[in-house]
């Protein structure tokens, strides 16, 4: 899969440091070594703007804070003029534009470790709770990937998914569903719910499990042992590669890896929820792909909170990594 734009621009982070043994979401270990930029310094010429947003202290109404962020919803020139057009995913005919992320958070944090901001490739994720979505102005404001909920146990539909599915697409962004795991249900019957919810779409990045304890279930709050989390993830997992051709990536929390995951899954890639610190501070033995690190973000297109995410890798492997989705 490769993505058609009328330009190319790629915001250039220097200073890379640190690795990772997968590249990036490869799915299988890689010789290459890709670095994670986790370390990189402020970019050159956006010093303006990202002062700007980071001087939003405290928690700061959602109103308030788009407002700074982005006054009059306007984007410079420059970045209007790259609207993609709407048949954006085609296979093998260029590649992503890549905006610079505009972003910003009604609860800021100062990041252990190392700042999310400086990524090349920042992304979403989205439900029904974050209502009717812009797409296109979601895109110009930075949003290079989207995973949207799909599936939650065996019987419960995101009653947003078909439209954020696709209208994610038209507006030029790959995207992937995720399922939210229910440990009240056995993992042959989920797998078969996603699997009959969620089409088999050209261009679509990896389906994602969604692993985490839910202790504020209405009627679920089990809690089951490490073997049996294993076990059932594995195959749901398996039965989920098996018809889309590719190997799902777990995304989890602190608590549930630290419960459940450390050690385990060595060959799938992970997306790691951290909203107070870079990923090696909190998952020091992990390799990753993807790190969450807000759930108050804050962009164009969309009213209220957005969940925040970036890629483990430069513009340029991510423009690899796309480029070899065939689905």
């Amino acid at each position: 899969m490769r993505i058609v734009f009328p330009a190319i621009l790629l915001m250039v982070v220097s200073g890379c440091t640190g690795t990772s043994r997968i590249d990036a979401l490869d799915l299988k270990p890689s010789d290459e070594i890709v670095s994670s930029i986790s370390s990189a310094p402020e970019p050159a010429g956006e010093v303006g703007e990202d002062k700007m947003i980071t001087a939003l202290s405290g928690a700061t109404p959602v109103s308030q804070a788009r407002e700074a962020a982005f006054p009059s919803g306007a984007l410079p020139e420059e970045h209007v003029a790259l609207v993609p057009p709407s048949n954006a995913l085609k296979k093998n005919q260029g590649r992503q534009t890549i905006y610079r992320q505009r972003f910003s958070d009604a609860k800021p944090v100062s990041f252990k470790g190392a700042a999310p901001h400086p990524f090349q490739v920042h992304g979403v994720d989205v439900s029904k709770y974050q209502g009717d979505i812009d797409w296109p102005t979601l895109r110009r404001h930075g949003a290079s990937f989207a995973f949207i909920k799909a599936t939650e146990g065996d019987d419960h539909k995101d009653s947003h998914f078909a439209r954020n599915w696709r209208a994610a697409a038209e507006a030029g962004i790959p995207r992937g569903a995720y399922h939210f795991y229910y440990w009240c249900s056995t993992a042959k019957a989920q797998a078969e719910w996603f699997i009959r919810n969620v089409p088999k779409a050209e261009g679509a990045l990896p389906p994602v499990i969604d692993v985490e304890w839910n202790a504020h279930s209405r009627n679920c709050r089990k809690r089951p042992d490490r073997h049996h989390v294993v076990r059932e993830m594995k195959t749901f997992m398996d039965i989920i590669e098996r018809h889309y051709g590719q190997r799902p990536i777990i995304y989890t929390a602190p608590d549930f890896y630290r419960d459940n995951l450390r050690g385990q899954f060595s060959d799938y890639s992970f997306w790691l929820r951290s909203v107070v610190a870079h990923p090696k501070q909190v998952y020091p033995d992990r390799d990753w792909a993807f790190w969450q690190y807000s759930g108050t973000g804050l962009s164009g297109g969309v009213d209220g909170h957005i969940d925040l995410n970036v890629f483990n890798g430069t513009a340029e492997s991510w423009q690899r990594w796309i480029g070899k989705r065939t689905l």
